[in-house]
C-alpha cells in the first residue's frame, strides 16, 4: 500500500467508528403525559406547564417530550395527585394546598395565611429546609416534587357585599383554597373548596357568595365582576402561591440523570417567569375591572387583625395533633418571623416610600 492509501484508510477510519459511538450514548425518547388542576383559559397558570413541557423538549433536542392536558381532560382538577400516586400518569402540574384533607402540611409548599411572600419562599425552600420538609411529604404520596411557577400575592376575591367588620363575614359562603378556609371558619364564614373551572357558575347560582382566585388578570377572564361588585385586598392566606410539578417516583426513577436536571432547570425557570407574567398584567387587568365597575375594598383592619388571631390558632390546634405539621410550622415560622424582621428594616420602607411618591406625582 504506497503512502497516499495509508494515510486516506486513516482518515476514514474515526468515521467508521463514530456514529455507533454516539448512537450507543444517545439519550432515550421518553414521552409523559401531565395532567393540571388549571383549566386551559387560564393561560398564565395553565400555561407554566406548557412552558415547561416547552423547554424540556428545547433542552432535550426534542427526545423527552410531556404533553399536557388540562383540569378534567384525564382526571379531575383536585384528583392530579391520585393520579400520580396511582402512577396512572407520569405527572401533574397542581397546587398542593388542594390536599390539605389529606394532609394539612401541604398547605405549606402553596401559601398559607400571613404567609411568606414570592421571594421568601423561595429563600425557604432552598436555603430554610423547605425543600428537604417537601421532599419528605411528597415521598409518602408516591410523589417527587419540584415548584414550578408562582402567582405573587394574591386579591382577596370577589363579595357580594361590602365587608365593613367581622360581623359582616357571619354566615358568608366563601370559595376559598388551603388553610384560609379553617382561618375564615374562626369567624363565623363557611368555606368550600371549588376547582377554578366551577367557581362562576356557583357564584352565579348563589351557591357560594363570594369567592378567591388569584388576581385581576385572571380573575376578569373568569367573569367574577359580571355577579359580585366588591373586590377586595389583600389576599392574606396567599401572600405567594407557588405551583407544583409532581412526579410519579417510578416515573422518575426511569428518568435519565440529564433528563432529571434539565426538568428541574425547566420548573426553576418557570417559578420567576409566572411571577413576572402575573406582574405585567395584572396592573392593565385592575384597570380595566375598576373602570368597567368593580369596586375595589380593602379589608378593615379589624377584620385583618381578628384574621391573624384566627390563623395562629389554627396552626397552634393543627400542630397539637399533627407531628408533621408542627415540625414544619416551626420550621416555617422561624424562617418567616426572621424574614419579616428583615423585610422591615428595607423592602418594606423602600416599597411604601417609592409607591406613595408616585402616587402623588
Amino acid at each position: 500500500m504506497d503512502r497516499r492509501a495509508l494515510i486516506g484508510a486513516a482518515a476514514a477510519a474515526p468515521v467508521a467508528f463514530a456514529a455507533p459511538a454516539i448512537a450507543q450514548t444517545q439519550s432515550p425518547e421518553v414521552r409523559w403525559r401531565l395532567a393540571s388542576s388549571f383549566p386551559r383559559t387560564l393561560d398564565i397558570l395553565y400555561g407554566g406547564c406548557e412552558n415547561i413541557a416547552r423547554r424540556v423538549a428545547e433542552l432535550s433536542h426534542n427526545r423527552f417530550q410531556i404533553h399536557c392536558f388540562p383540569a378534567g381532560e384525564i382526571v379531575p382538577a383536585l384528583q392530579v395527585l391520585d393520579a400520580v400516586q396511582g402512577n396512572t400518569i407520569e405527572c401533574a402540574q397542581t397546587a398542593p394546598y388542594y390536599f390539605i384533607g389529606k394532609e394539612p402540611s401541604f398547605a405549606f409548599y402553596t401559601a398559607i395565611p400571613w404567609g411568606l411572600n414570592q421571594r421568601q419562599m423561595t429563600a425557604w425552600l432552598h436555603h430554610g429546609g423547605g425543600n428537604a420538609l417537601a421532599d419528605e411529604l411528597f415521598s409518602e404520596y408516591n410523589a417527587v416534587g419540584i415548584a414550578g411557577g408562582d402567582t405573587g400575592a394574591q386579591m382577596g376575591g370577589w363579595w357580594r357585599k361590602e365587608i365593613k367588620s367581622v360581623a359582616d363575614l357571619q354566615g358568608v359562603k366563601f370559595r376559598i383554597g388551603g388553610l384560609g378556609g379553617q382561618v375564615f371558619a374562626k369567624v363565623g364564614v363557611s368555606p368550600t373548596q371549588i376547582a377554578g373551572g366551577d367557581i362562576y357558575p356557583s357564584l352565579e347560582r348563589g351557591v357560594i357568595d363570594a369567592a378567591e382566585w388569584v388576581g385581576p388578570y385572571d380573575d376578569e377572564k373568569l367573569g367574577f365582576a359580571r355577579v359580585a361588585p366588591y373586590y377586595y385586598t389583600p389576599g392574606f392566606w396567599e401572600g405567594s402561591s407557588r405551583n407544583y410539578f409532581l412526579i410519579s417516583k417510578q416515573a422518575w426513577a426511569a428518568l435519565p440523570d440529564d433528563y432529571k436536571a434539565i426538568l428541574k432547570v425547566a420548573c426553576a425557570e418557570q417559578v420567576a417567569a409566572m411571577t413576572a407574567h402575573f406582574d405585567y398584567a395584572n396592573p392593565a387587568a385592575l384597570r380595566r375591572l375598576v373602570a368597567a365597575g368593580t369596586q375595589l375594598r380593602a379589608f378593615p383592619r379589624e377584620v385583618l387583625q381578628a384574621l391573624w388571631t384566627a390563623a395562629h390558632e389554627v396552626y397552634d390546634e393543627i400542630s397539637a395533633r399533627d407531628p408533621r405539621f408542627k415540625k414544619t410550622w416551626e420550621n416555617y415560622r422561624a424562617f418567616r418571623d426572621e424574614q419579616f424582621s428583615w423585610f422591615r428594616v428595607l423592602e418594606t420602607p423602600y416599597d411604601s416610600f417609592v409607591q406613595q411618591a408616585s402616587a402623588r406625582r
